[in-house]
Protein backbone atom coordinates (compact mmCIF):
# COMPACT_ATOMS: atom_id res chain seq x y z
CA UNK A 1 0.00 0.00 0.00
CA UNK A 2 1.53 3.39 -0.97
CA UNK A 3 2.30 5.89 1.76
CA UNK A 4 -0.07 8.86 1.79
CA UNK A 5 0.88 12.35 2.81
CA UNK A 6 -1.50 14.24 5.08
CA UNK A 7 -1.35 18.00 4.55
CA UNK A 8 -3.45 19.67 7.21
CA UNK A 9 -2.04 22.55 9.20
CA UNK A 10 -2.41 24.02 12.63
CA UNK A 11 -2.78 27.44 11.08
CA UNK A 12 -1.54 27.49 7.49
CA UNK A 13 -1.72 25.28 4.47
CA UNK A 14 1.05 25.92 1.98
CA UNK A 15 -1.50 27.63 -0.29
CA UNK A 16 -2.79 29.87 2.53
CA UNK A 17 0.75 30.85 3.53
CA UNK A 18 1.60 31.62 -0.10
CA UNK A 19 -1.46 33.89 -0.27
CA UNK A 20 0.04 36.05 2.49
CA UNK A 21 3.40 36.45 0.72
CA UNK A 22 2.72 39.76 -1.07
CA UNK A 23 2.13 41.45 2.30
CA UNK A 24 4.76 39.39 4.14
CA UNK A 25 7.32 40.17 1.41
CA UNK A 26 6.74 43.93 1.84
CA UNK A 27 7.03 43.72 5.63
CA UNK A 28 10.22 41.65 5.34
CA UNK A 29 11.73 44.18 2.91
CA UNK A 30 11.08 46.89 5.51
CA UNK A 31 12.56 44.72 8.28
CA UNK A 32 15.70 44.01 6.27
CA UNK A 33 16.20 47.68 5.44
CA UNK A 34 15.63 48.77 9.05
CA UNK A 35 17.83 46.00 10.43
CA UNK A 36 20.66 46.89 8.07
CA UNK A 37 20.35 50.54 9.09
CA UNK A 38 20.65 49.47 12.75
CA UNK A 39 23.66 47.30 11.95
CA UNK A 40 25.35 50.24 10.17
CA UNK A 41 24.64 52.55 13.11
CA UNK A 42 26.07 50.00 15.54
CA UNK A 43 29.33 50.17 13.63
CA UNK A 44 29.52 53.94 13.81
CA UNK A 45 28.05 54.62 17.27
CA UNK A 46 29.81 51.91 19.24
CA UNK A 47 29.01 52.09 22.96
CA UNK A 48 26.61 55.04 22.45
CA UNK A 49 24.34 52.85 20.30
CA UNK A 50 21.43 52.44 22.75
CA UNK A 51 21.39 56.14 23.66
CA UNK A 52 20.89 57.34 20.08
CA UNK A 53 17.41 58.69 19.20
CA UNK A 54 17.54 57.28 15.67
CA UNK A 55 18.42 53.85 17.05
CA UNK A 56 15.43 53.98 19.40
CA UNK A 57 13.14 54.94 16.49
CA UNK A 58 14.48 52.12 14.32
CA UNK A 59 14.06 49.58 17.14
CA UNK A 60 10.47 50.74 17.68
CA UNK A 61 9.84 50.40 13.95
CA UNK A 62 11.22 46.85 14.00
CA UNK A 63 8.95 45.93 16.91
CA UNK A 64 5.94 47.19 14.93
CA UNK A 65 6.99 45.22 11.84
CA UNK A 66 7.51 42.04 13.89
CA UNK A 67 4.05 42.58 15.43
CA UNK A 68 2.55 42.84 11.91
CA UNK A 69 4.02 39.45 11.04
CA UNK A 70 2.79 37.94 14.31
CA UNK A 71 -0.71 39.28 13.55
CA UNK A 72 -0.59 37.47 10.20
CA UNK A 73 0.44 34.34 12.07
CA UNK A 74 4.08 33.96 11.04
CA UNK A 75 7.43 34.71 12.68
CA UNK A 76 10.62 36.45 11.60
CA UNK A 77 13.78 34.35 12.13
CA UNK A 78 16.75 36.14 10.49
CA UNK A 79 18.42 38.14 13.26
CA UNK A 80 21.40 39.07 11.05
CA UNK A 81 19.01 40.79 8.62
CA UNK A 82 20.54 38.99 5.63
CA UNK A 83 17.93 36.70 4.05
CA UNK A 84 14.55 37.56 5.55
CA UNK A 85 13.58 34.15 6.94
CA UNK A 86 9.93 33.55 7.90
CA UNK A 87 8.26 30.53 9.56
CA UNK A 88 4.56 29.68 9.28
CA UNK A 89 3.15 27.03 11.66
CA UNK A 90 1.68 23.99 9.93
CA UNK A 91 1.34 20.21 9.99
CA UNK A 92 2.65 17.66 7.51
CA UNK A 93 1.93 13.95 8.03
CA UNK A 94 0.29 14.71 11.39
CA UNK A 95 3.53 16.31 12.61
CA UNK A 96 3.79 19.95 13.68
CA UNK A 97 6.21 21.73 11.37
CA UNK A 98 7.20 25.21 10.32
CA UNK A 99 6.67 26.10 6.69
CA UNK A 100 9.82 28.04 5.92
CA UNK A 101 10.18 30.91 3.43
CA UNK A 102 13.19 33.05 2.47
CA UNK A 103 12.64 36.47 0.95
CA UNK A 104 14.56 35.44 -2.18
CA UNK A 105 12.20 32.51 -2.86
CA UNK A 106 9.14 32.96 -5.10
CA UNK A 107 6.87 30.90 -2.81
CA UNK A 108 6.94 28.49 0.12
CA UNK A 109 8.84 25.42 -0.97
CA UNK A 110 10.40 24.11 2.27
CA UNK A 111 9.53 23.13 5.82
CA UNK A 112 11.37 21.92 8.90
CA UNK A 113 10.51 20.37 12.23
CA UNK A 114 9.81 22.73 15.08
CA UNK A 115 13.09 21.84 16.81
CA UNK A 116 15.19 21.44 13.62
CA UNK A 117 15.52 25.02 12.46
CA UNK A 118 16.69 26.32 9.10
CA UNK A 119 19.44 23.69 8.69
CA UNK A 120 16.73 21.00 8.71
CA UNK A 121 14.79 22.41 5.75
CA UNK A 122 13.22 19.82 3.46
CA UNK A 123 11.10 20.29 0.34
CA UNK A 124 7.36 20.46 1.00
CA UNK A 125 5.84 17.28 -0.47
CA UNK A 126 4.31 17.91 -3.87
CA UNK A 127 0.97 16.64 -2.59
CA UNK A 128 0.96 19.44 0.02
CA UNK A 129 1.52 22.31 -2.37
Amino acid sequence: MPETTTCTTSMFTTAAANETLPLVRKIVEDILETGRDLRDLAGTLGTNFDDDAKVRRLKASLRELFDELENIGCSYRDWNFDIGLIDFPGTINDRDVLLCWRSDEPELMFYHGVAEGYAGRKPIPESCR
